[in-house]
């Protein structure tokens, strides 16, 4: 018997993508077309322009799909799709083709949230990765603990009152001149500074909730306030140690949050996952407590429509033709 083969699409911010998966771990293929350099001249996304793009790449983005994973359109069995969080009409470009595509060919559709993806793309770089286990989630627009106990079961312990992780180190690299995206250029210079140069103070929120916007601010007047005083700024020493701050206060409260549910397994997902230190701090603290320690491939940090595909393929649900974008989708 043949496994099911499921169609990904996703188009939640600037990526369009579409993979192929058979059964619940077998990539076939993974495309993925940014739109970084398009957004680069304006500092940040900008969602007409992404929306606009979207349309131009999603019917090429899913051809190349298909055609490198060797099969044909009609054997796809169901078709998983993002449909929240996300840009609005980003999102829509992505359900519209694969509501179409669903009427068209006659198979299911699948609504996956866009936070769900990201956690299962653990699956498809460690294929031995079972549930229950703890996963932290953080990206540019979203910082999460998730306690996961099964395949469609989920607790959000904690997530972020104001500014995500992600959403921090973007600012933080516009005012720094460094360009966007700015997460991976705050991470590249940190490795030339010095991480305990500058003290900046760790959020202090109850709980597993986070918040950066303090820390943002205190980034911010420290850059001010020594221009103002026409003092000399070590651009790596900054970088190095907001860094540090925003990886610390992560690391900490993940590894919490683990010992107090009895949960042996911690799992990185997200954008920043790619971040080689908040990376390296974990699988080192994982280490140090007898805790395993799973991470996607950096293909698979980033948004990409295998995590959707891999999703919809174990959510086991399906959606109608009355599927509409969520852009504040929830877990």
């Amino acid at each position: 018997m043949n496994e099911t083969l499921t169609l990904g699409i996703e188009t939640s911010c600037d990526e369009t993508a579409a993979a192929v998966l058979r059964g619940g771990r077998e990539l076939l293929s993974n495309v993925i077309s940014t739109q970084i350099p398009l957004h680069r001249k304006f500092g940040g996304v900008v969602p007409e322009i992404a929306s606009r793009k979207h349309i131009v790449n999603i019917m090429p983005v899913i051809d190349e799909a298909i055609n490198k994973a060797g099969v044909d359109l009609r054997d796809i069995n169901q078709i998983a799709v993002t449909f929240g969080p996300g840009l609005a009409g980003a999102l829509l470009v992505g359900l519209s083709a694969a509501k179409s595509l669903a009427y068209a060919l006659r198979i299911p559709l699948i609504a996956v949230n866009h936070l769900e993806g990201h956690i299962f793309a653990n699956f498809l770089s460690a294929p031995e990765l079972e549930p229950p286990f703890l996963s932290l989630v953080v990206s540019g627009g979203h910082t999460a603990l998730i306690k996961m106990t099964d395949y469609n079961r989920f607790e959000l312990l904690g997530q972020s009152r104001d500014d995500a992780a992600g959403e921090a180190f973007d600012k933080i690299a516009r005012v720094m001149g460094l360009p966007y995206p700015g997460g991976p250029e705050i991470d590249k210079l940190a490795k030339l500074g010095d991480p305990n140069a500058i003290t900046f103070p760790h959020p202090k929120v109850t709980g597993y909730d986070f918040s950066f916007s303090g820390l943002k601010s205190a980034v911010l007047n420290y850059l001010n306030t020594a221009q103002m005083k026409d003092k000399t700024i070590n651009a790596a020493d900054v970088a190095a140690s907001f860094q540090k701050t925003v990886v610390d206060t992560l690391a900490d409260k993940t590894l919490a949050a683990a010992e107090e549910f009895g949960l042996d397994k911690i799992v990185l997902a997200g954008g920043v996952a790619a971040n080689s230190s908040l990376e390296k701090t974990l699988r080192t603290a994982c280490q140090r407590r007898g805790l395993e320690f799973f991470y996607p491939s950096k293909i698979l940090c980033t948004d990409n429509a295998a995590m959707i595909a891999c999703r919809g393929y174990y959510q086991k649900t399906f959606a109608d033709s009355t599927l509409n974008a969520v852009p504040n989708l929830g877990l």
